[in-house]
């Protein structure tokens, strides 16, 4: 496997990705766009910061990757959709420098609360400016944190910690939640109004780009100070500098711009803001950490198939791994079972879920339903990474149900597809530690193992039904490894499963559908 890091990347990793058994690394940063394309096709992964820019032109040339590795949390400069459309998994490490971020908020909200920068700058000009750059005290204020994630948890911690009375919005995160932390949860509203600084700590997302504007500076008290340390543009700089020369706002403290670097700017230059170019993830410990945790998902995902952090797929440790690969497997081949059953195309596939699961994260699992129902159709196109991008794109709709309570087996998963036509059902289970088996297709109950060349078979049951068949491929010199029977639960047909050495050829099913007992003879490939 080999593995490209395009942009500066700690020590530390790039030795981890030195000593991987498998694994070879080049690392060559600052390549312009052309030259990155020239060279991607060579490679399994791809391992970034926030300068190389993974677009949809430079992954069609990437005909070998399967992975995209961002050092630090960001991933602006990822075209995730069109990743996901081609299969590409791409991963983040998402705490490796939340500590570092959350503290340079506070730095810039401390250094611009008490003049710091200013007062530097005085000095060294030859001022003695005490009167002027008088301060405040952060004690007692309200801190307004818009954004309750991993960074804005952090920072509403330290906050609470200088005795700042914290209050946040976030839409996506209940109020009792926020409020079991022993903060209070606000509308933005309310939010505006109530805060001395405000903090941003929200990703760049299409409704958070421009958020704070000048309708949200309307509703600020005046005399607030803003920090943004999360994205440029989520703050609309214009509206900013407008609401510093109104006096709205007392100061601003930026780390983040629209465009970075961002060039000849007034609001750069205004005496009541302070800034910094992107150092919120720029310390030591972080650019270790971040470069360390990018190289061991990578080389786990290489590997040994372990998916962490990512962002377009569930992320699956070794441990979950371990408990749910059969599972993995057996819904896989469910699916690819039901795709070649039913007639018409599929509108909505159920997967359900019975039995002992032990609060196991199943979305792997339908993940594998669909990727083994769509295989037949698109082939290699699709995999555990595009799979419900795929069965959207198609106008399938899928939907997971649970059950404690199962009525054959300890764990049980049924999957239906439901097509214009019909419904099929397929049951399965784990047989011992990893072998998947069918267990029932529609009325029949049976042990299948899907592997292999096969062929289904819907029979009356009667003596001599099962000689036909046999006779008939032996005549064309056709070997039957494994034979499996299912009786109908109320009828007078079996279900016959073949495993062949060889595929049976379509002149041979269309003699089989011919015998006198036979009602059915469906080819099966997994």
């Amino acid at each position: 496997m080999k593995v490209l890091v395009s942009d500066n990347l700690g020590e530390d990793g790039i030795r981890m990705f030195r000593e991987a058994p498998g694994i070879d690394v080049d690392v060559k940063t600052g390549l312009a766009p052309e030259a990155l394309k020239a060279i991607i096709a060579d490679y399994d992964a791809l391992v970034i910061r926030s300068a190389t820019k993974v677009t949809e032109d430079l992954l069609q040339a990437a005909s070998r990757l399967k992975v995209v590795g961002r050092a630090g949390i960001g991933l602006d400069n990822v075209d995730i959709p069109a990743a996901t459309r081609r299969g590409v998994v791409v991963m983040n490490t998402p705490t490796g420098n939340v500590v570092t971020t959350a503290e340079h908020a506070i730095a810039m909200m401390l250094a611009l609360t008490r003049n710091i920068p200013t007062g530097t700058a005085s000095l060294r000009d030859g001022r003695w400016e005490k009167k002027k750059l008088q301060g405040r005290e952060i004690f007692n204020k309200v801190l307004g944190v818009i954004g309750y994630g991993k960074i804005g948890a952090i920072v509403a911690d330290r906050a609470r910690g200088l005795k700042m009375n914290v209050i946040i919005y976030d839409p996506f995160v209940t109020p009792d939640q926020i409020q079991k932390a022993g903060f209070e949860s606000v509308d933005l509203g309310i939010l505006y109004q109530r805060a001395d600084y405000i903090t941003v700590h929200v990703p760049k997302l299409k409704n958070t780009v421009g958020m704070i504007n000048k309708e949200a500076f309307d509703q600020m008290k005046s005399g607030v100070m803003v920090i943004n340390c999360a994205r440029g543009g989520i703050v609309d700089e214009s509206d900013l500098y407008n609401a510093l020369v109104s006096g709205k706002v007392a100061g601003a403290a930026l780390d983040v711009f629209e465009t970075e670097p961002p060039g000849q700017s007034p609001l750069i230059t205004h005496e009541r803001v302070i800034c910094t170019p992107h150092l919120g993830a720029s310390t030591r410990e972080a650019q270790t950490n971040v470069a360390v945790a990018v190289a061991r998902q990578i080389i786990d995902f290489l590997t040994a198939g372990t998916v962490s952090n990512a962002v377009n797929m569930p992320s699956v440790t070794g441990e979950v791994l371990e408990k749910i690969g059969p599972y993995l497997t057996l819904a896989d081949r469910m699916g690819c079972l039901q795709a070649q059953l039913v007639q018409g195309p599929i509108k909505e596939v159920v997967v359900e879920f019975h039995g002992d699961f032990k609060e196991l994260d199943l979305s792997p699992v339908s993940t594998a339903v669909l990727k083994g129902i769509l295989t037949p159709v698109v082939k290699d196109d699709v995999n555990f990474v595009n799979a419900h991008v795929m069965a959207q794109q198609r106008g399938i709709k899928v939907t997971e149900t649970s059950s404690a309570e199962s009525d054959y087996y300890v764990n049980q998963i049924t999957v239906r597809a439901i097509t214009t036509e019909m419904e099929s059902v397929v049951s399965g289970t784990i047989f011992g530690k990893k072998d998947p088996r069918i267990v029932k297709i529609n009325k029949f109950r049976l042990e299948m193992i899907p592997h292999g060349h096969m062929a289904l078979i819907q029979n009356i049951d009667k003596p001599g039904s099962i000689g036909e068949i046999g006779a008939t491929l032996g005549r064309y010199n056709i070997n039957i490894g494994r034979m499996q029977v299912g009786q109908e639960e109320e009828g007078d047909r079996n279900i016959i499963f073949l495993t062949t050495d060889t595929p049976i050829p379509e002149a041979v099913v269309e003699e089989m559908r011919h015998l006198s007992l036979v009602k059915t003879v469906t080819p099966l490939e997994f």
